[in-house]
């Protein structure tokens, strides 16, 4: 295959998100003001670094990994979005490749370039940037109580005589957010040969699936990632406010904060297929080989990837669903950083944010829905240099959080792996030619940002 080269573009964010206001102290600092705007509060604001040294970076380390990833791209890796932050400044936000490299199976004359302010389908960061925040803010409000039981909160949440496993009637919710509750970890709604009585291909139909999904194991025996454990947090917060997730973090939360590159759905918001990050070429049938329903067997570009997602939840779910860019996660990685806020916003407190990323006690890996770095087992996504506390998540799309408090740090790096041929769709539908590749294993960005951390070359 004819290698294709596309030289990184490097793009100084939009003036209007990032400009100035009164700096402030940088993260640390404990505020307790109200919720929403309020007059006399400055959380930092982001600031375009004018050299990568004035963050602490090396300027030649930062090129290193542009050749990196470049390099990969030429190779065959469609493309990505790096973004670093530190100390409140935007060190690095920088496109490779290709948005749309292929139609189908086809591979395009003339791919659409990667550009900075490219959205990107979130998968499972879905679950930290809209459940998670949505729960810290609810939690810090006094609104959710995490020990309360989920059938508190949703009363027909409750064991079943026919269930083999019981335990929902005392299932709590931080059992959920630690996903040790039990539940399978993809019981495929869309799908009626795999979810059999369970099977909805629509939302209100779905959440009362959910309730009804049997428990695989008793709760709070082990940990077993699952979506159906943020299906379910959305529920929650649906219940609890009133007005559905995507609404909610629209109102509350990505609103407020002045973003205008995160939605569920959003080609029903004005945004087009070109300004997306492609992701599977053929629908979801991975290259031929699986079919159900109303199966999509078009290139995906701007509609959610997740099965789960797009069919059983119309778009909007607490797993899976949202998109991005690199600006907009900018601002949500600083408030993180920031301890609950950002500008004159107020969204969660500091002490909600130490208890969402404190270690579960059943495995060090897990927060409350962040994963950690707890121990050796994930330095595949942390890379070596990040210490035990260092918080993140990732999407099967291609995604990578990386939150580091203590140093000031975040990285984001979007990637739209999957929008390449799977290796052998017989013997593995799920591994992509994406997959392979350093930057779509992500520990290798992830550790070349900290060694060009000037801290780390003395």
């Amino acid at each position: 295959m004819k290698k294709i080269v596309n030289v990184a573009v490097t793009s100084l964010l939009t003036i209007s998100l990032f400009a100035a206001g009164t700096p402030g102290a940088l993260a640390g600092t404990n505020y307790s003001a109200p919720y929403g705007k309020e007059k006399h509060v400055q959380y930092p604001v982001l600031k375009k670094a004018k050299k990568p040294e004035e963050a602490g970076f090396s300027s030649k380390k930062l090129q290193q990994i542009d050749g990196m990833i470049q390099e990969e791209v030429e190779e065959g890796f469609p493309g990505a979005v790096l973004l670093i932050i530190k100390d409140g400044k935007v060190v690095k936000n920088t496109a490779y490749g290709y948005a749309k490299k292929y139609d189908n199976l086809t591979l395009l004359r003339h791919p659409q370039k990667m550009k900075p302010d490219t959205m990107f389908d979130l998968a499972s960061n879905t679950k930290m940037y809209s459940v998670n925040f949505a729960l810290q803010q609810l939690v810090s409000k006094g609104k959710i109580d995490i020990n309360q039981t989920v059938q508190h909160y949703i009363p027909e949440f409750k064991d079943q005589e026919a269930d083999l496993i019981k335990g929902k009637d005392k299932l709590r919710v931080i059992d959920i957010l630690h996903h040790s509750a039990g539940f399978p970890a993809d019981p495929q709604y869309h799908n009626p040969s795999v979810a059999k009585d369970l099977y909805s291909q629509d939302r209100h139909t779905t959440l009362k699936m959910i309730s009804k999904t049997p428990l695989e194991y008793e709760p709070g025996t082990k940990n077993i990632y699952s979506d159906v454990d943020y299906m379910l947090l959305g529920y929650i917060i649906e219940k609890v406010t009133g007005e559905r997730l995507d609404q909610y973090v629209d109102k509350h939360i990505y609103k407020p904060l002045g973003l205008k590159h995160t939605y569920f759905n959003p080609l029903e918001h004005g945004f087009k297929p070109k300004d997306f990050a492609a992701t599977e070429l053929m629908g979801n049938t991975r290259d031929g080989v699986i079919s159900f329903p109303n199966i999509r067997t078009y290139t995906l570009q701007g509609e959610v990837h997740d099965e789960k997602a797009f069919y059983a939840m119309n778009g909007i779910s607490g797993h899976a669903g949202l998109f991005s860019n690199t600006e907009d996660l900018a601002v949500l990685l600083q408030v993180m950083l920031n301890n609950g806020g950002y500008g004159k916003v107020k969204v969660f407190d500091q002490k909600v944010i130490d208890q969402f990323t404190a270690p579960s006690e059943l495995n060090p890996t897990y927060g409350l829905g962040w994963r950690r770095n707890g121990n050796e087992s994930m330095e595949w996504m942390f890379g070596p240099y990040a210490s035990e506390n260092v918080v993140g998540h990732t999407g099967w799309t291609g995604t990578v959080t990386v939150i580091d408090r203590e140093k000031n740090l975040g990285i984001v790096l979007l990637t739209n792996k999957k929008h390449s041929p799977l290796i052998d769709p017989l013997i593995n539908p799920n591994k992509s030619e994406g997959d392979v590749f350093n930057t779509g294993q992500y520990g290798s960005v992830v550790t070349a940002v900290y060694e060009a951390l000037l801290e780390n070359q003395k």
